[in-house]
């Protein structure tokens, strides 16, 4: 089975080992065809609290690892300077 994975933004590091991710999706609305972009936050375990503000990361699905937190960072695409 395949194990879902997103890129996304890091929005949120104010917690001890765990990032907020904001995922957006873009895609047209079924009638009218505009553009439309729907952000999902995602709640993600960064073990060394390496993530910054604003780095482009990549996150995969885990097991449950506390009541919110279902996902884990793998790899820092790109760091915010």
């Amino acid at each position: 089975m395949a194990t879902k994975e997103r890129v996304g933004t890091v929005i949120s590091n104010k917690m001890d080992k765990t990032v907020v991710v904001a995922v957006e999706n873009r895609s047209p609305h079924p009638k009218y065809g505009k553009i439309v972009v729907k952000t999902q936050k995602f709640k993600a375990h960064d073990e060394d609290n390496r993530c910054q503000e604003g780095d482009r990361v990549r996150i995969q699905e885990t097991r449950p690892l506390s009541k919110t937190k279902r996902w884990i960072v793998t790899e820092i695409m790109s760091h915010q300077s």
